[in-house]
């Protein structure tokens, strides 16, 4: 079968035995077999050309579909025997979701038996989730540095604006630097978040070692808007929030020497399996992409 579909494509003696690592004499003695089974020429044969027959042409339209389902049944087979199906479960920070559909989509094309099911996870408890078992892998910023979890490549990166009251001062600026921080508050994040990780998005002194203090604690995204939206704090967020979000009462301003936030991929050391591996080479595979980029 695969030699007859092989030449009918190819068109060639030569390059179909090329293409199949096989002798030449053995593609002809396929062949001339195959004809005097069905009792009709397959192709016809000058000493220059090679092209399909009626009846040639007719074969190659069934084996075709038949060659298709074989393989197609062996992949899923093997994806199978490799847990390579089923769904990935990737836990973002909210909208992110949207900036990771080309990783999934590259994932999907590749394994099509696999899936990708999208969980919000809340900065106040960043590896809960992992650490539970309700995510197989989450996008995170960095850097983690958990003893239990993995770290794997940098998928998005991308920029950091300051959220303020709309009728602030900072409000009317074009732009803001990491000092304006010094004497305004910002959220505590709560006892779950490790100080290294937090210090790398909201840090408690500006570069020149002034106090940021903390304010009112937030769960989650939404009550952060709202606290700042009522003027209590101010926080350095992610650049995406602008793309994604215009709540009320709330201005977003560049902060120019804020440092790019990195977003890798991070699952647990211990649960690594193939899916995951094949996800996080999609990801790699991918490159690393600024966020809102198209």
């Amino acid at each position: 079968m695969e030699i007859f579909l092989t030449l009918a494509q190819e068109l060639h003696f030569g390059r179909t035995a090329e293409r199949l690592r096989i002798s030449q004499a053995r593609v002809s003695q396929v062949i001339k077999k195959q004809e005097r089974r069905i009792g009709a020429d397959l192709f016809e044969r000058t000493s220059r050309t090679v092209s399909l027959t009626p009846v040639g042409n007719t074969l190659r339209g069934e084996l075709q579909q038949a060659y298709d389902l074989i393989h197609g049944g062996l992949a899923r087979a093997g994806e199978a025997a490799n847990g390579l199906s089923g769904n990935l479960r990737l836990g973002v920070m909210g909208a992110l979701g949207h900036e990771m559909r080309p990783v999934i989509d590259a994932f999907r094309a590749l394994h099509p038996h696999c899936d990708v099911d999208i969980v919000e996870y809340h900065f106040s408890d960043p590896f809960d989730l992992l650490r539970t078992g309700h995510c197989d892998l989450q996008l995170m910023w960095l850097p983690v540095c958990e003893p239990d979890l993995s770290v794997g490549p940098t998928v998005l990166t991308e920029g950091r604006v300051l959220a303020v009251a709309s009728g602030s001062e900072l409000a009317r600026q074009p732009q803001v630097s990491m000092e304006n921080l010094g004497g305004l508050t910002v959220l505590d994040s709560g006892r779950k978040v490790p100080e290294y990780w937090e210090e790398a998005m909201i840090p408690k002194h500006t570069p020149a070692g002034r106090r940021i203090p903390r304010g009112p604690a937030a769960r989650t995204f939404h009550e952060i808007l709202a606290l700042i939206a009522d003027g209590q704090i101010v926080s350095p967020l992610n650049a995406h929030v602008r793309q994604y979000y215009t709540p009320p009462g709330i201005t977003f301003v560049p902060i120019d020497d804020a440092p790019l936030t990195q977003w890798a991929l991070v699952w647990p050391s211990a649960a690594e399996n193939p899916r995951l591996k094949a996800f996080v080479n999609s990801a790699r595979d991918h490159g690393t992409r600024a966020v809102g980029a198209r």
